[in-house]
Formats: C-alpha cells, structure tokens, sequence
C-alpha cells in the first residue's frame, strides 16, 4: 500500500515574541511500499517535522495521511531512551515476547557488554546505536531515520549503515531517511527529495536508481 502524505497547511504557532511560521503549504508525498526514499535540504527547514507528520506524530496539521504501513521503527534524532532503564531493557520495552534478542540486538550494534548500563553512562553516539537497535527491533513495515548517523565516527557509521541496508534488504520496509549527507542517500536510498524555501516545498524528486543500494 502507498504511503500517501498531504499537508495542505502546517502552521508553527507564535511563541515568545516571534511570529507564526507557516512550515508547509500545499505538499503531497506519495511513498510506494517498500520504497527507500531519503529526505535532503537546508538545516530548519521541515525535515523532522515532515518525519513525524508522515509517522502520525504530530496531527497538529491541515491535510491527511493514508496507506500509513504498521509497525513502524522511528529512529528519532535525540536517542529518547528511558533513564530510568538500562540498554537492554530500553529495548525489552518494544519486544517483550523476544527474551534474550535485546542482548543480540545491542551486539548487532557494536554494543556487546553495555547491556546493563543506563542511558547517562552512554556516550551520544553509543545512544544512537541503541536506538537505531530498538528502530530495527520491532521488524518494522515502515521505518523512519532522523540522521540516523550522526554522532558517529566514520568507521562506525560505515558499519551501521550496512547494518540498516542489510535488514531493509530483509524485511523491505517503507523507508524515509533524513540526512544532510548525499553519500548517506546514495549509499541507501533509490529516491531522493529536496525541500527548500519558504514554506517549505519538493524542489526536486528524483529516482536514482531502481532498486536499494545494498541489493
């Protein structure tokens, strides 16, 4: 089923002496099933909020969304882990009938041995890694990334991103990326989306290849 997002008006409401910003105007964004498809553009420009509309997040918006595939795995760009859990069972939470794959799943990560340490003992990039470990966790249908590789270095980053290519190879899910990388959406994505301007629109949708970058 096509993933299919309309925002006809997204308005950020004023807030401490600055005026109301309208985000989006008249946007549609159709998603095939199974489509990997990365969203590029200027910093502050609707990315993140663009995520979160097509994950049914935030209904705060004129428009509508249909086709939205389930579960979804959202990796967000603060890793949001609860504090008062450890890593594992920050990934317990989302696959509580899979005793023992949390621990598979932190190794798959590069975090075998952090199992029990809780999410202020982890560096960012550590968190990162157990977020994107809890996103894949759930063999989610449609899979949302906010910069999934920031705060990585570059060796690492190169490993998590075969690590997403080879589970989207497996499970195909609706894919949107969000990166600030062309060689992040290359390296995974068939379709790239450009947004500019004020409100924000597509100012350029183009296939760049047919199939994943990993198949």
């Amino acid at each position: 089923m096509t993933l299919q997002v309309t925002i006809q008006r997204k308005v950020y409401p004023a807030q401490a002496g600055a005026p109301s910003r309208v985000l989006f105007r008249n946007l549609s964004l159709d998603i095939e099933a199974g489509e990997v498809c990365a969203i590029v553009g200027p910093s502050g420009i609707g990315k993140s909020s663009l995520l979160q509309i097509a994950a049914g997040l935030d209904q705060d918006f004129e428009g509508s969304i249909t086709g939205l595939p389930q579960p979804a795995g959202y990796l967000f760009q603060s890793p949001r882990l609860l504090p008062w859990r450890t890593a594992r069972q920050n990934l317990e939470l989302v696959i509580p009938d899979q005793p023992g794959k949390a621990a598979e799943w932190l190794a798959q990560v590069g975090l075998a041995g952090s199992e029990d340490i809780y999410p202020q003992r982890l560096s960012l990039g550590m968190a990162r890694r157990v977020a994107l470990a809890r996103a894949l966790a759930v063999e989610p249908k449609l899979l949302l990334l906010d910069e999934p590789f920031a705060s990585l270095d570059e060796d690492t980053s190169r490993d998590m991103q075969g690590l997403v290519a080879r589970h989207m190879r497996k499970l195909r899910p609706t894919t949107l990326l969000v990166t600030h990388h062309w060689h992040e959406a290359a390296a995974l994505a068939q379709r790239v989306i450009t947004l500019d301007g004020v409100p924000a629109r597509i100012v350029d949708d183009r296939l760049i290849r047919q199939t994943r970058a990993a198949e």
